[in-house]
């Protein structure tokens, strides 16, 4: 898959209502935010272990795939719900947490 197929499936994800999963070599199933993408780049909102605190990364979309997780649906109330979300799959380890 190009970083412009990639693109056109996470842009429509960038919003602040919904979540999307991403995965890392040495962590499964996190619950981000997508913040922002561009041709390189896609910016995430990572949730961590502390309550209200976020870890705020940028990952190149050539170290990414892009996927369907089947087993969480969408979020927000407001639009008709989707028995699936997307899913990050970043090859490489997740970047320390600096608090």
């Amino acid at each position: 898959m190009t970083n412009e197929d990639k693109l056109k499936k996470i842009v429509p994800w960038i919003d602040p209502e919904e979540r999307v999963t991403v995965h890392f070599l040495d962590e499964q199933d996190l619950n981000a935010e997508v913040t922002g993408c561009n041709a390189e780049l896609v910016d995430l909102s990572l949730e961590t272990h502390v309550p209200h605190m976020k870890q705020q990364i940028s990952v190149p979309l050539s170290r990414t795939e892009v996927s369907e997780d089947l087993s969480h649906y969408t979020r927000d109330p407001e639009r008709p719900l989707k028995r699936r979300r997307l899913m990050l799959v970043v090859n490489d380890k997740r970047p320390p947490i600096i608090y």
